[in-house]
């Protein structure tokens, strides 16, 4: 009679390693607040029946919310396995295989593990659960990292630049891809919805471990503000990039007007006039009018015109406060032309 698979737990980075499905058993509210990237939500409870459950165990007793759990767990039980079935069977490495965690690794993942393993399936559950795994995310903002910041005014194709590096002494790291957000009042302009912050932390840390485990032996990242839109980079993150040197991207003017209107005319006037509203205070009467008129009129140039000395000032109000800065003249120079120059610059030390 053959051996039934048994219950594995693993502290987090070999957890990470393992190849097989992830398989995220809390309820669906926690879930959405942030996962392990890539894991599938299979709730064992709703979001009510988790908030009951929490309640009898805070005001009866921890035996008393267990009997209420399995109250709830029993009638699920065929489709629970139904599901399990399905998940492997979409695993096509064939080793029939899942990795599970519920908040501390308690008794929802060792549940749902025990069913898993009741029709022959290995489980590997994560030791500490997803409260172990922010731990984890949140220690890598405080490990040594090698930071030089990508700035320059705005409209000088930074992010598409670092997205062009391909050199294996830089590892590039897109925050504003990774928030979704460019990072002005336009930022949300054309791209998806936004991850939580949460979300944005797993991710980015998740990009950090990758860092370290390559062979580059620089991050480059785009000189942003703290937030990006609602995602808010982690302050031992930030302090780090406060502290680094950046390389300063220059194009002319026309250029710069050009790529804007490139990125940003593809969006509908209303939702420009809007992005135009929440910076009127800034801006002042006269250019807010002088931009709003020209994009009525779809006057893209005179519009980004209208705004570009707000945000210029902005930058180099930020700019002052950095010590170690190269600046870099591209203008006219196309990406593989600009990133040439770049890497022939003799750039300040990290």
């Amino acid at each position: 009679m053959s051996e039934k698979p048994t219950n594995s737990v693993y502290p987090v980075t070999d957890f990470r390693n393992l190849a097989s499905p992830i398989i995220d058993v809390r309820s669906p509210i926690e879930y959405s607040q942030g996962h392990l990237p890539g894991a599938i939500n299979i709730p064992l409870f709703t979001d009510s029946e988790r908030e009951a459950i929490g309640k009898s165990y805070k005001k009866e007793s921890r035996l008393k919310a267990i009997f209420n759990g399995l109250k709830v767990t029993l009638p699920k039980i065929k489709r629970l396995l139904e599901i399990i079935i399905e998940e492997t069977r979409k695993n096509d490495k064939g080793n029939k295989s899942l990795r599970i965690y519920c908040w501390r690794g308690g008794m929802r993942s060792n549940t749902f593990a025990w069913l898993a393993r009741t029709i022959g399936i290995k489980t590997y559950l994560l030791k500490g659960g997803y409260k172990n795994y922010r731990r984890w995310v949140l220690n890598q903002f405080e490990t040594d990292l090698p930071i030089r910041l990508v700035g320059g005014k705005t409209g000088t194709r930074k992010t598409e630049l670092l997205n062009y590096i391909n050199n294996k002494n830089i590892y590039v790291i897109d925050l504003e891809g990774l928030a979704n957000h460019r990072g002005s009042s336009f930022g949300s302009l054309g791209m998806e919805k936004q991850p939580s912050t949460q979300k944005f932390e797993n991710i980015l840390a998740e990009s950090i471990d990758q860092f370290h485990k390559s062979k580059a032996i620089e991050i480059w990242l785009e000189a942003e503000s703290s937030n990006l839109g609602k995602c808010r980079i982690p302050n031992s993150l930030y302090e780090k990039m406060k502290r680094a040197p950046i390389l300063e991207i220059i194009k002319s003017k026309n250029e710069r007007i050009k790529n804007l209107v490139d990125v940003y005319s593809q969006n509908s006037q209303t939702e420009l006039k809007d992005a135009v509203e929440r910076i009127r205070k800034r801006l002042g009467p006269q250019r807010t009018k002088e931009a709003l008129i020209a994009i009525e009129k779809k006057e893209w140039s005179k519009a980004c015109n209208a705004m570009l000395d707000y945000y210029d000032r902005c930058y180099e109000y930020e700019l002052k406060k950095t010590k170690y800065i190269n600046s870099i003249d591209l203008s006219g120079l196309n990406l593989k032309l600009s990133l040439n120059k770049i890497l022939n610059e003799k750039l300040n030390p990290l």
